[in-house]
């Protein structure tokens, strides 16, 4: 943080972190000059740094949280998680507390301890407090090493909002929970503890804690068709658009016609069916005769909690395996007893100790007997927390880590639904492969892997030490899985083990918030020569390949089938799709595990993809996204969305697209003289009517720049209002006799220009600007004054409209048309205006050139969203639909994913735990796939899905996974080829294709000659290629039917190539 910084004002000059350790319990320091009493309105959100968050949170939660005060003690690698998550989310201040000395032990668990502060034997707190302080200039953090017992006075923890514990035994945390429970108001309280494989997170919010906003989604709005006159009146929603709400909800409504006494009025729902709910009597209103929408209303939502006393006797879990609904309370009473025996013995469990085993088991059987619900005691689980509870898993801390997070931001901001009250994840599914009986595996060797090795045995490290990993994207994603693995040692073999990572981008600022591998100093640096650099601050032992290449058809030289095959395991961290879908089916093809995963706001998913195990990524689609028709965007938008696509579309025609075709065409011709001598002999030039009629109109200074703007202005929102209207007059009616203009078509009011109207001014000024930048002409700041913009607009003289006969599309299927006809009379104008031009010098080499702009969405000062805001907003006016602010605007103009750290760390934490069961070759069973939304908050965990077999005929069956291999020779023939599979599979193929290219379809003309043909002649590789993939399919038992689909086929040109 700065210091003397507003919170969230971006602050000018050098960047200066501030934190300080205490002798004390003193958390914040004076220096802060914002009091919690300010108001929320004096502060301004750092954009740039903040941008991506602000869509997952809000500005209201951003702001309190901007003023909240917490305190976290226990830096290990727990604790160190919960610190990072929060200080990039932007709390005020933030007190680490920590009374233990930096050991080896820590390296493989605290990502921000390092060598150094071993041979120290620094406190953790003050080893940290510098790395997590930089995480975020705007959060002032302490640290403090007093010790924190049951003599301790806890008054000092009135100046929080938020207590969080971790390694404090249960004695103490119930002794801190009574006194933040009997607070008024109450202290938020969250603990969190990772015993080896096992961890735990509780929380308490006070006796009722009120949620504003319980999942963040947007309020539904809901397009009506109909509203019966009954009790209870039904209202149903526009064919193909299901209204999505739960009965309880409550909506309200505007623009229904007729049945007006709907209208602003709030009813509650109950649900019919996914098209329609029932809204109560409606029989005393007005008939319905058209239109409408309804609008959910959003409802605050009150949480009870009870203390942590209460909540051991009768806990309230969230179950996030429902294949094993009993285990949230199972581990519960195990933990319980791990708590108790830590009390007894002043200790954990010794590893491998039987004695300590059946200890612990005497403890949980006599501790469930107590519990409300006496849950039957698992010995297994009991028996694996002995021998692990010593130990610490890093993924698992990540994962709850990430859960912990978001639990304490909604403490401070009211935002989400909290935790009620425990949640409990597991790793045990890693169990399956541990050797029990070897307790050697399982000992400390004074390393940074000893934490790690109670937990999974040395073995298991040594695998993971000695793997090849490929990971595909170093963005938050990215950043958390490197984190991963420097702490598991993942590539950092002697002999063995590379981890090598790619990323095309360069680090921009927005990233700084959840890419927590990335400091200000490093913006418009590399992200993957970056990411490798800090990793290896993390552990000085991996090896790390950085490349800067996509991944993509075009780099398969770079990233070919031989490194794929090297690779042991593939990790993506990417954001689209397609990117995905191509990595997914170069997995498929070189046999690769795939491990996916991705975030939007506070959900995310991971997936495992095992070769011979499991479906592929490519196995499940998801439906396409839903495009906007053309003539919903043209002419009738009935949603925000729709209007600010329009003025998305408008800057990529006016400032991208028509600059490029311009330069493209003046590329091609070299002069305007040979342009007008060759349409003049005749010649037709591609897209040569558009470029002239840009280079004839093209302006010469900074007043033709805003007369042109004032001119589209009246074009869009004046004389296309008139156009439409003129078109289909308001009382329209279709054959039917309804009216052409009822919901979702909303009739247009044509705007008039007011130079006072900051929205009106604004789209003429941005617009202006653009314009200028494309043709080179400059400008100053004078320039963009009202006085100038005035004194130019008042000699303006605007065209009066004058409606033309274009027919208006209004058939939704339609699409946009590739090419505009172009008539006789257009032709002619084009020479004359080109003739003109050129007499005129104003077809100059300067002129044939004009500056392409590539939509930017972070760079405030390039105009780009406030253009596409005013005329979005101007055409929502038009159209009587709600504007949006500029923040929602660049959201969905600039198609931004919502992000936030705590999920991403979550997210990460859990692909790493799969990434352990493949490097131990563990069974199907093991597997796990996960769905979580942390607002609501779900954590779903599924068994992958099993992989498909497929049934040629006969019995012969092949999966994605399968891949037949034929082994030819130079006189080898399609004939040959043929034969070879028939013996070596037991089934003929009738049909083999490569690629798109298809080598043999028996009907196909000339096609029985190829059989003749060498492989060699008909596949035409080159020289260095040693194989070729080709598809096979085979003749269907019935006639008629369709042939049958085969695996694909690698065939090798030699008998030694494989």
């Amino acid at each position: 943080m700065m210091e003397e910084a507003d919170p969230f004002l971006a602050p000018g000059g050098e960047e200066e972190v501030v934190a300080s350790t205490s002798a004390d319990f003193g958390g914040t320091s004076s220096r802060n000059r914002h009091s919690l009493s300010m108001s929320t309105d004096s502060m301004e959100i750092d954009d740039a740094l903040y941008s991506r968050q602000r869509y997952v949170l809000g500005d209201s939660a951003m702001q309190k949280m901007a003023r909240s005060h917490v305190f976290l003690s226990g830096m290990g690698g727990l604790g160190v998680e919960i610190a990072k998550n929060i200080v990039l989310a932007g709390i005020k201040a933030l007190t680490i507390h920590d009374t233990k000395q930096c050991q080896a032990w820590d390296l493989g668990t605290n990502f921000f301890i390092c060598e150094n502060d071993v041979l120290n034997r620094r406190n953790r707190a003050e080893a940290i407090i510098h790395h997590v302080a930089e995480l975020n200039p705007y959060v002032h953090v302490t640290s403090s090493s007093v010790p924190l017992d049951e003599s301790t006075d806890l008054s000092f923890l009135k100046q929080y909002q938020c207590v969080v514990l971790t390694e404090i035994r249960l004695p103490l945390q119930k002794k801190i929970n009574d006194f933040c429970h009997a607070q008024h108001p109450p202290i938020k309280f969250i603990s969190a503890d990772v015993f080896g494989i096992w961890s735990r997170l509780f929380c308490d919010f006070g006796e009722e804690f009120e949620v504003l906003d319980t999942s963040g989604e947007e309020p539904k709005e809901i397009f009506i068709s109909n509203i019966t006159q009954a009790n209870p009146g039904i209202v149903t929603c526009l064919e193909n658009h299901p209204h999505k709400l739960e009965t309880g909800n409550l909506v309200t409504f505007r623009e229904v016609n007729g049945m007006t006494g709907l209208n602003g009025s709030t009813k509650q729902i109950t649900v019919v069916s996914p098209f329609s709910f029932s809204i109560g009597d409606t029989t005393e209103m007005e008939p319905y005769l058209h239109g409408g929408i309804a609008v959910q209303v959003k409802t605050s939502q009150t949480f009870y909690f009870e203390s942590l006393e209460r909540q051991i006797k009768h806990p309230t879990c969230l179950i996030a395996d429902f294949s094993k609904p009993e285990a949230p309370l199972q581990i519960h009473a195990a933990m319980l007893a791990l708590d108790q025996f830590q009390e007894n013995y002043n200790r954990k469990p010794n590893i491998g100790c039987r004695q300590d085993s059946e200890e612990l088991l005497k403890l949980a059987t006599s501790i469930s007997a107590t519990l409300q619900e006496k849950p039957e005691v698992d010995d297994d689980i009991v028996n694996w927390l002995s021998w692990t509870a010593q130990g610490f898993l890093a993924p698992l801390a990540a994962a709850i880590g990430g859960v912990a997070s978001q639990e304490v931001l909604k403490a401070v901001t009211g935002k989400f639904s909290p935790l009620c009250q425990w949640l409990y994840i597991e790793a045990a599914d890693l169990l399956e492969s541990l050797d029990k009986s070897n307790c050697e595996e399982f000992l400390p060797r004074g390393d940074r892997y000893d934490a790690l090795r109670a937990c999974i045995g040395d073995t298991l490290c040594q695998k993971l030490q000695n793997l090849n990993v490929f990971l595909v994207g170093c963005g938050a994603i990215g950043c958390e899985m490197l984190k991963n693995f420097a702490l598991l040692g993942v590539g950092s073999g002697r002999e063995k083990g590379m981890v090598t990572i790619t990323d095309p981008d360069l680090i921009e600022k927005s990233n700084l918030n959840r890419q927590f591998l990335f400091r200000p100093h490093h913006i418009q640096k590399p992200k993957s020569y970056t990411a490798a650099a800090a990793t290896l601050s993390i552990n000085p032992q991996l090896k790390i390949e950085s490349h800067l290449h996509k991944v993509c058809p075009a780099t398969e030289m770079i990233y070919s089938d031989e490194f794929y095959t090297k690779q042991d395991i593939i990790v993506t961290a990417l954001d689209n799709v397609e990117a995905r879908r191509y990595v997914d089916s170069r997995c498929l093809a070189n046999l690769r595990p795939l491990l996916d995963s991705g975030t939007m706001g506070t959900k995310g998913h991971t997936e495992a993809i095992i070769p011979h195990l499991t479906e592929s990524y490519n196995s499940h689609r998801d439906p396409p996204e839903e495009e906007i028709p053309f003539c919903t965007l043209k002419s009738f938008p009935a949603a925000i969305e729709h209007t600010i696509q329009w003025a998305r579309d408008k800057f990529e025609s006016s400032f991208s697209h028509k600059p490029s075709l311009f330069n493209k065409f003046w590329q091609t011709y070299l002069s305007a003289e040979e342009v007008l001598q060759r349409i003049q002999s005749g010649e037709s030039l591609e897209g040569c009517f558009q470029v002239i009629k840009s280079l004839s109109r093209r302006p010469r200074n900074w007043s033709q720049c805003v007369e042109l703007a004032r001119m589209k202005f009246e074009k869009y929102f004046n004389h296309k209002a008139l156009q439409l209207l003129h078109c289909f007059p308001l009382d329209t009616r279709l054959k039917d006799g309804s009216f052409f203009w009822q919901s979702p078509k909303r009739p247009p009011s044509p705007i008039k220009f007011e130079f006072n109207d900051p929205l009106h001014f604004s789209f003429v000024q941005t617009a202006a600007k653009l314009f200028a930048t494309i043709y080179c002409i400059p400008f100053t700041e004078k320039d963009l004054s009202v006085e100038t913009f005035s004194s130019i607009l008042s000699k303006l003289q605007i065209p009066e409209f004058k409606p033309s006969n274009k027919v208006v599309q209004t058939d939704e299927t339609a699409r946009k048309p590739d090419h505009v006809p172009v008539s006789s009379e257009d032709e002619r104008n084009a020479v004359f205006q080109l003739e003109k031009a050129i007499s005129s010098n104003e077809a100059t080499k300067n002129d044939l050139q004009m500056v392409v702009l590539s939509f930017e969405k972070d760079d405030d000062s390039n105009g780009h969203i406030d253009f596409i805001t005013a005329a979005s907003n101007l055409r929502a006016t038009m159209y009587s639909i709600e504007p949006a602010d500029r923040l929602k605007t660049k959201r969905i103009a600039g198609k931004i994913i919502p992000a936030i750290a705590t999920s991403t760390a979550a997210v990460s934490g859990l692909v790493a735990l799969e990434l352990i069961k493949v490097a131990g070759g563990l069974p199907f069973e093991a597997y796990r796939n996960c769905f979580l939304n942390l607002a609501i908050p779900i954590i779903v965990f599924t068994e992958a899905a099993e992989v498909k077999k497929i049934e040629i005929r006969n019995g012969i069956t092949f999966t994605i996974w399968d891949r037949w291999s034929i082994h030819g020779k130079e006189e080898f023939t399609l004939s040959d080829f043929i034969s070879a599979v028939r013996e070596k599979y037991g089934i003929e193929p009738t049909m083999v294709v490569q690629g798109v290219k298809m080598l043999y379809v028996p009907v196909m003309p000339g096609h029985i000659k190829r059989l003749k043909l060498t492989m060699h002649k008909l596949v035409k590789p080159s020289t260095e290629k040693k194989y070729v993939d080709l598809t096979v399919s085979f003749a269907p038992e019935n006639d008629g039917d369709e042939d049958l689909p085969g695996p694909p086929v690698r065939y090798y040109f030699s008998q030694g190539n494989d």
